[in-house]
């Protein structure tokens, strides 16, 4: 699944591909923004790698499917 992590006065978004549910990703992002884990958003990409975020410079979280992006041309 893709998370896309807006970040306040940055002019690009922090984009994600993780391994993790959407309920689980979802959950990461509210504990984060209520000041649990010491307001830092922790994810974990698909290769392992940690992202962490401080929570009070999230302007938004976008969740969904992994763009599955196709090579080649097509036989015609």
């Amino acid at each position: 699944m893709e998370v896309k992590i807006g970040v306040a006065d940055s002019p690009r978004e922090l984009t994600v591909v993780s391994d993790q549910t959407p309920d689980e990703v979802e959950a990461l992002v509210t504990t984060a923004l209520a000041g649990g884990t010491d307001g830092v958003l922790a994810l974990v990409d698909e290769k392992g790698r940690k992202l962490l975020v401080q929570a009070s410079r999230i302007t938004y979280v976008e969740i969904g499917p992994a763009d599955i992006r196709k090579v080649g041309f097509a036989a015609g």
